[in-house]
């Protein structure tokens, strides 16, 4: 049997971008250097690792390669928390009020829905 140890994400700042995910999603920071850091406290471990150069996706754009859904109590709520621990919320919003995008720090998109 198989199963997902880690979600690793490319970016130019590892630890500052598990900081903004351990804040997000109430996980703590468990490792964290200049090149490589984690969160743990949800279902997976959530990993940060730096790749020189790094530039994020961009949204809307096809090219984006993976991204989180985030189940929230309040849309509302979540969106203005998130955008204050320094998400943005770009103006496409293709869900019709059913979910909301936002991109981390970085530009990775991620989605919270009411749940």
């Amino acid at each position: 049997m198989t199963t997902i140890s880690s979600i690793i994400f490319d970016c130019a700042d590892p630890a500052a971008l598990a900081a903004f995910y351990a804040r997000a999603t109430g996980g703590q920071v468990s490792h964290s250097d200049a090149d490589f850091a984690t969160v743990d406290g949800g279902p997976v471990q959530l990993a940060f690792q730096r790749v020189d150069g790094y530039r994020g996706p961009g949204w809307p754009d096809a090219a984006k390669h993976v991204h989180l859904d985030l189940r929230v109590e309040d849309l509302d709520t979540a969106r203005k928390e998130l955008a204050e621990l320094g998400a943005n919320v770009p103006d496409f919003q293709p869900g019709d009020g059913s979910w909301i995008v936002l991109t981390d720090p970085e530009g990775h998109p991620f989605c919270i829905a009411a749940g």
